[in-house]
């Protein structure tokens, strides 16, 4: 099973939060449960599935009301 690379976390951001101009630097994500990343700004999860980050808005807005702990390791497949 590939492994996601931590250094991606400096280019990718929420597709959703990224788009308020307001702020510096909107969307920032952060790695969790080792399957996961997380914007704290939206709520968002986005799933890893075999090492490819899936960050799709639709993806992120399944996962919302899912506490960090329960969040399912590896995620399922679809």
């Amino acid at each position: 099973m590939a492994t996601f690379d931590p250094s991606w976390l400096e280019i990718l951001r929420c597709p959703l939060a990224v788009q308020d101009k307001s702020k510096t630097d909107p969307g920032r994500l952060e790695l969790v449960r080792e399957y996961w990343l997380y914007c704290a700004e939206s709520g968002y999860k986005y799933p890893i599935r075999s090492g490819i980050p899936v960050m799709l808005i639709e993806e992120g807005a399944k996962w919302k009301d899912v506490a960090l702990d329960q969040l399912p390791t590896p995620p399922p497949e679809k």
